[in-house]
């Protein structure tokens, strides 16, 4: 109740919504107790808890709403949540010292405090996530305080140790909520079906084509639900699909059992991070009957969704070592496929090119992994992000440096998480994790254009987005930044001892000159970086490295403008 009051009414108070929260507890609790169900009891829920909301003092912007009729009143709720930055005051880490001085006092007082202030920053945010960070901040709360007889000696030193796991979580939820919503958004309802049809035929290769499909069609309906920011809704039918796919473990999967033991808030996490379930030992290793059957042609025309939902799912049961997106373009390459190969007058032999096209497109993804791989290994993650770098500011050179280090150290972490998996694990977990990155990159583009050719990449097909971003190079219609006095600034703090610091520094160098110099050769940068090493050098060790850096700065950017002339 206190996550639902505090999403619909952000700018409300910790006390309104925990007098809201008390109320309809309250009346829950009558309701039960009742002998005979009174009119307020039979309300749906969500009215109960619009109409609390419009009894008290709200904020102007929510009358309107509490004007309007069910379920336009709702509505005009939901379009009034607000999860841009700025929007309410960034989190601010308590002092250990009070924090332990309050839990001692008042323990359910500050988490649900710590409820609200998270609810309020994150109104789309799942209220099964706020609930479980909770009860992990509660941890925290009790390691790091101790109690009055056992007291801890250093509580602070303890929750800077212990804050990321209280954090990460609604970070990484957030994320993976936005970037489901953007799809849904951007590509429609049909691509978020067949990505979450992709996903579960591979976690449950037992199950049959049916059951599979009530789950993609509740699991979607969810996600509309949610990504509304309709909290109720969705926590109900997450609710509703845990339930189910607990009590059908017997045709869903073996892997699932110790899931469905744990406490509610703890299955979904569980599910979604447990094994793919076994295959079926009688599954045939092809799907020919999709290719050589006489009746496809008559399917394809008179169901064309269902067939293709039917190949998706026997392609994606017999492949978890495929990524989602990856089945997402075989499926799409299937439907285009049929679309030229049933067409009057094609020849007998039209389908079997496509077996040919799919062989190359699985050999193509596969070496350019090994080789992305491979690179990882060999340079490590500083010069591996490096070399991502400079693709990708020549690819968006309109993305501050800021932007373009963030992105990039985001897809090295992905090597470091994927690249010493096993074949068989590799592809989903490389793909599926710089699926989220250029999901943010996407949706970064949405709120401040880059250019012509990300604008395509994200807009034209959600499952080939990862390759189209890989084909792109420079990008022409940039106008390279002038050479001013203070582009290529050099001071006394290149002479840091912290390594993560210099690395940094000499990153956003490495943005500047390439913004400075698009079409810079990998000899020129060698060129310029072994100077530039050389004058860092120098000036460290002198005994006044500021006063040399002013004086040798400038004589490296003129020396550095001749070298990237050649």
């Amino acid at each position: 109740a206190m996550i639902m009051f505090t999403q619909y009414v952000q700018g409300g108070t910790f006390g309104q919504a925990a007098g809201m929260a008390e109320a309809v507890t309250a009346l829950a609790k009558h309701c039960a107790a009742a002998a005979t169900a009174s009119p307020e009891c039979l309300k749906p829920l969500d009215r109960i808890f619009l109409d609390i909301i419009c009894q008290e003092k709200i904020p102007p912007r929510f009358t309107d709403c509490c004007a309007k009729k069910d379920p336009e009143r709702n509505d005009c709720f939901l379009t009034l949540k607000n999860s841009s930055r700025g929007f309410v005051s960034p989190f601010e880490r308590p002092n250990a010292e009070a924090a332990c001085r309050n839990y001692s006092q008042h323990p359910h007082l500050l988490t649900g405090y710590f409820i609200h202030e998270v609810s309020r920053r994150h109104p789309f945010l799942y209220a099964s996530t706020i609930l479980s960070v909770a009860l992990r901040y509660e941890e925290m709360l009790k390691g790091c305080c101790g109690s009055a007889e056992e007291p801890v000696q250093n509580p602070e030193e303890c929750f800077q140790r212990q804050a990321s796991m209280v954090v990460e979580p609604i970070k990484e939820d957030g994320l993976r909520q936005e970037h489901t919503c953007a799809i849904l958004t951007k590509f429609g309802e049909r691509t978020l079906k067949a990505l979450k049809l992709a996903q579960i035929s591979q976690k449950f290769p037992k199950a049959d084509f049916v059951i599979i499909s009530k789950l993609v069609m509740d699991i979607t309906d969810m996600h509309k639900g949610c990504c509304r920011g309709d909290t109720l809704d969705c926590t109900r039918r997450r609710e509703e699909i845990l339930r189910y796919v607990c009590s059908h473990q017997g045709v869903l999967s073996s892997k699932i059992k110790k899931c469905c033991e744990k406490p509610l808030l703890q299955q979904r996490e569980c599910i979604i991070n447990a094994e793919n379930d076994d295959q079926p030992t009688d599954l045939s290793p092809h799907v020919r009957e999709f290719i050589e059957d006489k009746g496809i042609c008559e399917r394809f025309a008179q169901e064309k969704d269902t067939h293709l939902a039917r190949f998706l799912y026997e392609y994606s049961r017999r492949h978890p070592d495929f990524s989602a997106q990856m089945l997402l373009r075989i499926g799409k390459g299937y439907e285009e496929l049929l679309t030229e190969c049933c067409q009057p007058g094609a020849p007998d032999s039209c389908c079997s090119r496509g077996e040919e096209e799919l062989k190359k497109h699985i050999y193509e993804t596969e070496r350019a992994l090994k080789t992305s791989c491979d690179l990882y290994k060999e340079k490590g993650d500083y010069y591996f992000q490096n070399e991502l770098l400079m693709s990708f500011t020549k690819k968006m050179p309109q993305l501050t440096p800021a932007e373009l280090i963030r992105f990039t150290k985001q897809m090295t972490a992905v090597g470091y998480k994927c690249c010493q998996l096993s074949q068989d694990k590799l592809l989903p977990c490389v793909e599926e994790n710089l699926d989220l990155v250029l999901g943010e990159i996407c949706r970064r583009h949405l709120t401040d254009p880059i250019n012509p050719g990300v604008c395509h990449c994200c807009s034209s097909s959600y499952a080939f987005r990862r390759p189209c971003i890989g084909k792109l190079e420079l990008d022409e219609s940039y106008v390279p930044l002038p050479l001013t006095p203070g582009r290529f600034a050099f001071h006394e703090d290149l002479c840091t001892p912290e390594e993560e610091e210099l690395q940094h520094k000499k990153q956003e160098m490495l943005v500047k000159l390439i913004k400075y110099k698009p079409h810079v050769t990998q000899e020129q940068l060698s060129s310029v970086t072994a100077a530039f090493v050389a004058m860092r050098e120098q000036c460290c060790q002198a005994g006044a490295p500021e006063a040399c850096f002013a004086r040798e700065g400038p004589e490296l950017v003129k020396r550095s403008e001749k070298m990237l002339a050649a």
